[in-house]
């Protein structure tokens, strides 16, 4: 406490010693972002670098003794469950929905309530939880939980800000934490700005335009210099492309659109009826169980059924083995649906992108495409599932794009991401992150009544 003191002190010693008054503002203004910004890329490579390692911790066991999975992928659902249900109810999940009920809840009558969605303690229970769960071979992602996680520092600082402190909004420094954390998640700075355009706000840009780009590029940048220069994958082959891949493209981007569409509808059909369940048991035996098909379906099945599933995606992109057995789009889109509906702490967004890899390996098979040009339809599959579970096609596409470095094939990925949005609304007209976001305030603003 007196060390907080003596930087308040120090902060107000330094606003007065200032003589210019705009730029004693802006530079006030823009501090509180940037400190945040730099402490998310920190955060970001750290949980990197840990769900790395309970990857690889998983991958150990697995090839030493695969049968022990019966033991732990039970038993770590259920830890990664319990971890949430008791300390943290709102880390469940991805992450991504919780910030945009945060970022609704953030004006004047309700900004009180955005503690329960965003902070320090919620932080570290997605952390351990995530890292329990995928060590127990749950097919869940980082980047969800690293978005809440940046999310959370921001509005952490937003809230240590003192009384003389030039006022700056708390839902744009949540927005800006968000976007910083997808950035330094992917190492996809337009990605994270268009994020923040598309999925979580409708606010004009013009009103925190510079926030916005400072704080992805110095969260970036920190990521990048821990980490050093690195794409998410990586340069794939994509030359000598004929006009006629559209064909492929077109039928492949349908097919990952609806499927990703139908997988968050399932997710949440389970959410639905799994919120019956009374007894504390009941919940436990569905995460055990949950944790048993996992567990077989990794050991009698394919191990790929585990984890994130950026293993599919680089074998398929950067290998000349690139054939995929015909169940594997099925076993990575199941491994989600389960792992999710457990209830536990993890994102969709990496498995969304190896099973729209799967999907494309599967569908380049099928027209026998030379190397290149199943690269190209693997990396459609890639844009149109993630865009048929989120409905931001525009993010889909930026993400795929910087993730690989592949300007040249930007049509092909906006069609597929347009084709994908267009037939996921066969299967519903409302994204999964929409829904789950309306689900969170209504659990929010219910929680605050009963108090």
């Amino acid at each position: 406490m007196k060390r907080l003191l003596y930087i308040k002190k120090k902060l107000q010693q330094l606003y007065d010693s200032i003589p210019n008054e705009k730029l004693k503002k802006n530079l006030l203004n823009a501090l509180p972002f940037w400190i945040g910004s730099f402490i998310t890329g920190l955060a970001a490579v750290v949980y990197a670098k840990l769900f790395s390692w309970a990857e690889h911790g998983t991958r150990f066991v697995f090839h030493h003794a695969s049968w022990l999975f019966f033991i732990i992928t039970p038993f770590c659902f259920w830890l990664a469950w319990h971890l949430v249900v008791k300390y943290a109810p709102f880390a469940r999940g991805s992450g991504i929905p919780q910030v945009s009920a945060a970022i609704e809840l953030a004006n004047p009558k309700t900004k009180g309530r955005v503690r329960l969605l965003l902070n320090l303690k919620l932080l570290v229970i997605k952390v351990f939880s995530s890292l329990v769960m995928v060590f127990g071979g749950g097919a869940i992602g980082r980047e969800g939980p690293t978005i809440q996680i940046s999310a959370a520092i921001f509005k952490k600082i937003n809230d240590l800000l003192p009384e003389w402190y030039p006022k700056i909004s708390k839902r744009n420094m949540i927005i800006t934490g968000a976007a910083s954390g997808l950035a330094s998640a992917f190492n996809t700075p337009l990605g994270g700005i268009v994020f923040a355009i598309e999925e979580l706000t409708k606010t004009h840009l013009n009103f925190f335009k510079s926030a916005l780009l400072t704080g992805v590029i110095i969260s970036g940048l920190t990521a990048l210099n821990l980490l050093g220069p690195y794409l998410y994958l990586g340069y794939p082959q994509l030359t000598n492309l004929p006009i006629i891949i559209v064909v492929p493209v077109v039928i492949c981007a349908i097919m990952a659109g609806l499927s990703g569409s139908w997988m968050g509808e399932a997710i949440l059909y389970i959410l639905k009826r799994k919120n019956r369940l009374k007894k504390y048991y009941k919940h436990v035996l569905y995460v055990v169980v949950c944790g048993l098909i996992m567990a077989a379906m990794a050991i009698f099945i394919n191990e790929h059924a585990f984890g994130s599933g950026k293993e599919i995606m680089v074998n398929t992109l950067f290998t000349a083995d690139k054939e995929m057995p015909w169940y594997m789009p099925i076993v990575r889109v199941i491994g989600p649906i389960i792992s999710f509906s457990t209830g536990a702490a993890g994102g969709v967004f990496a498995p969304s992108l190896s099973a729209g890899a799967s999907i494309g390996a599967l569908c380049a098979e099928w027209f026998h495409l030379t190397d290149s040009e199943t690269n190209l339809i693997v990396l459609c599959g890639m844009v149109g599932f993630l865009t048929g579970i989120t409905r931001s096609p525009f993010t889909s596409s930026i993400l795929v794009i910087e993730m690989t470095n592949s300007h040249n094939i930007i049509f092909h990925l906006m069609l597929s991401a347009l084709l994908a949005n267009l037939f996921a609304t066969i299967i519903s007209r409302h994204s999964f992150y929409d829904v789950l976001k309306e689900k969170y305030v209504e659990e929010v603003l219910e929680t605050v009544n009963k108090k």
